[in-house]
């Protein structure tokens, strides 16, 4: 199965580094690869290094960060053939990299999947730098590359900036969803999805997860799994969908990232389910199990 990798960009101080290492922390048993340009451009927490040789950096919990310099391309090779596997692959874009070029990049390789394109955008400073002559059209055409964009230091404003961020970001990339976040911390599921999904457990008891929703939907019938990623692309309230169904064929891995949805047929078989994520009080489950029987192929 290929390994899918995410793209995280946003311009200068906009959060990436916190986020990377709150993703980290939050692994949780899930082998995470992060690329970056130089070691220097990313502060990984002291407290989770465990070693550090020939431009990469092991991480607790069976992580690892490895420069990858002028030569990306051999990097992603590098993990994609790691021993044991790593689950997801992270590309962490300089302040000023357009993240559909990086993405172009990871389509080269065999054995990866592109997976979402994350951009942060701090509600403080990003509409004050989409007006500045020399960064306008980099600031705009990050925004307008990505499938989520995460509002970084909301803690700092009152809420109304924040409203008027997210109302400025719906004209400038209206295909985004766009998610507040404080701190960097934001539920781990709903930048990458988890595996294995079918075990999955709604996400409760957790402060910082709790401005999520999450149902686990297991079919009862093949699936097509167009129909079923253009229903859950097309609902606004779904933020990420990823996990396997049964079609008339055999198995399908189906991913949703904002209103982007992809799917692979898979040779060999996989535990089924499919696992929903929202914003709590805009996403409802029962929507979802909705857009599942809808994509229900009973005389398959």
């Amino acid at each position: 199965m290929k390994i899918p990798v995410t793209v995280i960009g946003g311009y200068l101080g906009a959060g990436k580094t916190t986020l990377i290492n709150h993703m980290l922390r939050s692994a949780n048993g899930l082998r995470l690869a992060i690329l970056v340009n130089e070691f220097g451009d990313l502060a990984i927490d002291q407290d989770l290094i465990e070693a550090q040789n020939d431009g990469v950096m092991a991480i607790s919990g069976g992580c690892v960060c490895c420069a990858y310099g002028n030569d990306m391309i051999g990097a992603l090779e590098d993990m994609r053939d790691a021993t044991p596997a790593f689950d997801h692959i992270l590309i962490e874009a300089s302040g000023v990299a357009l993240p559909a070029s990086i993405m172009t990049t990871v389509g080269m390789v065999y054995g990866l999947r592109p997976d979402a394109t994350i951009v942060l955008a701090d509600v403080e400073q990003i509409r004050k730098n989409a007006r500045h002559k020399f960064l306008h059209d980099t600031i705009l055409a990050q925004l307008e590359q990505a499938d989520l964009l995460l509002l970084t230091k909301t803690d700092l404003v009152d809420a109304s900036v924040v409203e008027d961020v997210k109302d400025w970001l719906s004209t400038v990339a209206p295909i985004a969803r766009s998610l507040p976040i404080a701190n960097g911390e934001i539920a781990l599921e709903a930048l990458i999805g988890a595996i294995p999904f079918a075990q999955r457990r709604p996400m409760e008891n957790v402060t910082h997860k709790s401005v999520f929703d999450s149902i686990v939907i297991t079919p009862d019938h093949n699936i097509d799994p167009q129909a079923l990623g253009e229903a859950f692309a097309n609902d606004p309230t779904i933020t990420r969908a990823k996990g396997f169904v049964q079609t008339a064929t055999g198995t399908a891995l189906i991913h949703v990232v904002g209103s982007r949805y992809a799917f692979d047929l898979l040779d060999d078989h996989h535990s089924l389910g499919v696992v929903c994520i929202g914003i709590k009080g805009e996403f409802d489950p029962s929507n979802a199990e909705k857009h599942m029987r809808h994509a229900e192929r009973t005389d398959a």
